[in-house]
């Protein structure tokens, strides 16, 4: 069964002076019990596109069933299953932990609101500073609030926008630990990131958007899978790098070259092996580079190859 089916979905915006395709048309389908990974660039559209799946805003064309309800018909069905944890969060800091999801509780009329709170506290690791106000809380602490206040009405959906943006290592981790356990307990999460290790390490499938539109999507190790190229990373002084450039662009082993603003990406087959003739081509150039990595394709890699651009430069970008 699938909670997400969209066709052609569509958004404009009207500027002063002209108006600005933010989403043109994205075709998709999440199944139930997924964890599926929503990722691009600042710009993409795929904030635009979580905000119409949980009806914060109207589409200007196309068709779309969230949680088998139409979402141009049916919005208000819509958001009594779904949950929705946005990326500023929405937890009121001069409450506390339990005040907060008790609220929210009551808001969605949730059947003995006090048992579903503890239940909350305790699963997510709240219980022991539950009655502090929520502005001591860590990023950690505040973003399982988070978290759990989506959570408090039982959805079959929930959308987490940006969840672990700010948070540590460690912090991090325990977050990505307790929407698995979400997934394994039979909730269906749609998820947008900024982190590629983050949807390589939760997704089941993503999907990657860019200027709109979805430009490929699959399961990270298929779409991984689908480049069968190492890649050779050569960290440059900006002064050499045109030079490094135009002397590997030609050499026949290099099937792709792509140019950053401090190194360049060579892909090619067998990286190991080809490593030694690369260094020996730079030296007799007197090009020394600062670093040298080795590494098999990432989703990174993936999004580089589709569009030209790499989400880890995009990242931090205004909107």
């Amino acid at each position: 069964m699938a909670l997400i089916e969209t066709h052609n979905l569509k958004k404009s915006f009207k500027t002063r002076r002209t108006i600005v395709d933010a989403v043109r048309g994205v075709t998709l389908r999440v199944e139930a019990g997924e964890i599926f990974g929503f990722l691009g660039p600042n710009g993409a559209g795929k904030t635009t596109t979580l905000r119409m799946l949980t009806t914060l805003l109207p589409p200007d064309g196309g068709q779309a069933l969230v949680a088998g309800y139409d979402l141009l018909r049916e919005p208000a069905r819509i958001r009594e299953q779904i949950g929705y944890v946005s990326q500023s969060g929405g937890v009121d800091v001069n409450a506390t932990g339990r005040e907060n999801l008790l609220l929210q509780a009551r808001l969605y009329r949730v059947q003995q609101a006090r048992q579903r709170t503890g239940e909350l506290l305790s699963s997510l690791r709240l219980a022991s500073y539950a009655d502090r106000m929520a502005r001591t809380y860590s990023g950690g602490e505040r973003r399982r609030l988070d978290l759990a206040m989506g959570m408090v009405h039982r959805p079959k959906l929930l959308f987490l926008d940006e969840p672990t943006t700010g948070l540590d290592p460690q912090s991090r981790a325990h977050l990505w630990d307790e929407i698995r356990a979400l997934c394994a307990g039979g909730t269906t999460v749609f998820l947008t990131t900024h982190y590629l290790e983050e949807a390589d390490a939760l997704c089941h499938r993503l999907a990657i958007m860019d200027h709109g539109t979805i430009v490929t999507e699959g399961t990270p190790e298929n779409l991984k899978r689908s480049l069968a190229r190492d890649v050779i990373t050569l960290g440059l002084e900006p002064a050499r790098l045109s030079d490094a450039g135009q002397l590997l662009q030609p050499q026949s082993f290099v099937q792709e070259l792509q140019a950053g603003k401090e190194e360049l990406r060579l892909y090619v087959e067998h990286a190991e092996e080809l490593l030694p003739q690369i260094m020996q081509l730079l030296s007799h150039a007197q090009i020394t580079p600062r670093t040298i990595t080795l590494a098999h394709p990432t989703l990174d890699d993936v999004f580089l190859h589709i569009t030209g651009r790499t989400l880890r430069e995009e990242k931090g970008d205004a909107q």
